[in-house]
């Protein structure tokens, strides 16, 4: 039935209804696919109101330009163009915030997920079920896309996400799925905005008595484009699933932060015994460890800490001049306090760690204040 919009009993004009399905996709250098993708998608979809949101992390082969000229003759495809945030969850997490359909699809652009059983997750979540999952791991399929190595490490992470969460699913590591916008709504704040696994979150928010169905399908191999797993996903699940078990208490970003501080202090100890044992005055030794150390966690973190946010070129080089600038007066405080105590009476080891411990609690709150976003802008 047409709806018509009024204002004061005037007819300002007919207004379509809102779809019954809103697919997400989260898009990175996918210009080669979505035209394909999309192809399939209006085929599949027939018979339902549905609209797509191509969500993209400012690609830089320009996916957002194909799809805007796809969405000129099509108006049911929208695009969201993310600049200056990077994330498979963000990008899903506000697609789905900004669709218009009580229910919620979720897809990868790389053609590896089979759109043909998008129809059957929609009459699940109809029939009632809040999750509806295309899950890799049941029969008459099983997973055989991944390079053995890859399906290692994505069956290793189904393992431990099967004992993290209440809910008994074959594949809580799906990126296929449906389920209810509103329950999305309700957990929005609490969810992860960074990493890959954006099922394994929500159902971790969603609590026990959730009603799940799984649909079996076969994954496909990827035909164009390059697969973004690599080592980072690991780390982002690792630290999604610290999170999880500390209640948010724990800091995402300080988890890395203090590992890549770890390495530099070992880095920096022995630094200072390879220039103590030439014979180097312990307040040169001490500044010489601080100032390298500094440079290497500053890349570090640079690689790992902040990711999303990574300084590349000219942004690398102004990050480290920035970071250097703040991190002045905490190695000044590192070095003064190292002394102070190495020449009351402590240990070198002691003053050693002591004037690290102090520079690099400085060295994160400058970071997470200024450093990187200042070094962006």
């Amino acid at each position: 039935m047409d709806v018509f919009l009024q204002i004061d009993g005037a007819k300002l004009g007919q207004v379509l209804q809102a779809p019954d399905v809103s697919v997400i996709i989260p898009t990175l250098n996918e210009r080669d696919n979505v035209g394909m993708l999309i192809g399939h998608l209006i085929a599949t979809l027939h018979g339902l109101n549905w609209e797509v949101i191509f969500v993209d992390d400012d690609s830089p082969d320009r996916t957002v330009e194909v799809l805007r000229d796809i969405g000129r003759t099509e108006p049911r495809i929208r695009c969201i163009r993310r600049v200056g945030r990077r994330g498979l969850a963000g990008a899903c997490i506000e697609g789905m915030l900004a669709a218009q359909a009580d229910i919620v699809a979720v897809m990868d652009a790389d053609l590896q997920h089979d759109h043909r059983l998008l129809p059957d997750l929609v009459a699940a979540i109809r029939q009632g079920n809040d999750f509806a999952i295309a899950t890799r791991y049941s029969l008459p399929y099983q997973e055989t896309a991944l390079s053995p190595c890859r399906s290692a490490i994505s069956r290793i992470g189904t393992f431990v996400a099967q004992r993290a969460i209440s809910a008994r699913i074959t594949d809580p590591m799906s990126g296929f799925f449906a389920t209810r916008r509103d329950l999305v709504e309700a957990m929005a704040s609490r969810l992860n905005k960074q990493g890959f696994k954006i099922l394994f979150d929500i159902l971790s928010n969603a609590g026990p008595d959730v009603r799940i169905a799984e649909l079996p399908y076969r994954f496909a191999t990827r035909s164009a484009g390059e697969s973004k797993m690599d080592h980072r996903v690991a780390l982002q699940f690792l630290e999604l699933l610290v999170a999880k078990a500390t209640r948010g208490v724990v800091s995402l970003r300080l988890i890395f932060f203090v590992l890549v501080g770890v390495a530099g202090l070992a880095l920096h100890m022995a630094l200072l015994v390879a220039a103590l044992a030439t014979g180097t005055d312990f307040a040169r030794a001490q500044a010489t460890a601080t100032v390298v150390t500094m440079i290497v966690n500053f890349s570090g973190n640079n690689l790992v800490t902040y990711r999303d946010q990574r300084l590349r070129g000219r942004g690398f080089l102004r990050g480290v001049l920035i970071y250097s600038a703040l991190c002045s007066l905490g190695a000044a405080v590192n070095v003064g306090i190292a002394t102070a105590l190495f020449t009351v009476a402590g240990p070198w080891w002691v003053a050693g760690l002591a004037g690290a411990f102090v520079g690099g609690l400085w060295n994160y709150v400058v970071t997470q204040a200024l450093v990187w976003n200042r070094a962006r802008a």
